[in-house]
């Protein structure tokens, strides 16, 4: 026999016999002790401040013909790495993200299409392990030639003892419903039978607008700010208890 309340799951089995086709749809409550099982879902959040960015930034150019295109690309391009490197980017945290050429057309009504030049892009993707260079280094892009950048995606370089925190406080809150509800019910909390986590949050935080102002290009005094602010950490688990 199962009763079911609102966030969790109570299946009382005190030596009932369930019916043959409840047993089929049920196998927890075929091996249930006598007693009662409690199914309750509960999730952990803890807040760290992002100590990574993540950004995306290249050089899109044009041309009449596709080796133009790509040559000054290519040039366009090696102004941005060495910026990069200039301030102080590792190597480790530079990577060709995407090359790209592709034709540009000209369409006019019943007419094909007719290829009117080219278009070349080269983007890299850059990680911050100090956000608050960020927007330092933002600005040599632009000055450098960048003339697309995304970003940033603020995130924990290290979630794993954000995550165990929640889960921990996940558990922690599972089992203090657990007891509300038993004692709602008459009855008191044995023991943990069974966890199983039903989903994680590691902090990544969705990547913001382009970053593209005219700011950027026109002043040198100008400077881009990144503020990390804070990140939730979240952790959820299905607990299931024993109460008798």
């Amino acid at each position: 026999m199962y009763r079911m309340l609102t966030g969790v799951t109570l299946a009382i089995g005190a030596g009932m016999a369930l019916p043959a086709a409840a047993q089929m749809t049920s196998p927890v409550a075929a091996i249930v002790p006598e007693g009662a099982l409690l199914n309750v879902s509960a999730t952990g959040r803890v807040s760290r401040t992002p100590d990574l960015a993540t950004i995306t930034a290249g050089v899109v150019t044009q041309a009449t013909v596709a080796a133009n295109a790509l040559s000054d690309n290519a040039r366009r391009m090696e102004a941005v790495t060495k910026a990069l490197k200039a301030a102080g980017i590792a190597a480790r945290d530079l990577s060709t993200s995407n090359v790209a050429l592709s034709p540009q057309y000209r369409y006019a009504e019943k007419q094909p299409p007719v290829i009117t030049g080219y278009q070349a892009s080269n983007t890299v993707t850059i990680r911050f392990r100090e956000i608050a260079r960020a927007g330092a280094v933002l600005d040599a892009l632009v000055r450098a030639g960048a003339n697309q950048i995304d970003g940033p995606h603020l995130s924990l370089s290290d979630p794993e003892s954000a995550l165990d925190e929640a889960r921990s406080q996940a558990v922690a809150r599972a089992r203090a419903r657990a007891e509300l509800y038993a004692r709602a019910a008459g009855l008191s909390v044995t023991r943990i039978v069974g966890i199983d986590e039903a989903g994680e949050n590691s902090g990544g935080r969705p990547p913001m607008m382009p970053m593209m102002r005219a700011s950027m290009v026109q002043s040198a005094d100008a400077e881009t700010t990144v503020l990390p602010g804070e990140t939730d950490v979240t952790a959820a688990v299905n607990v299931r208890f024993l109460l008798k």
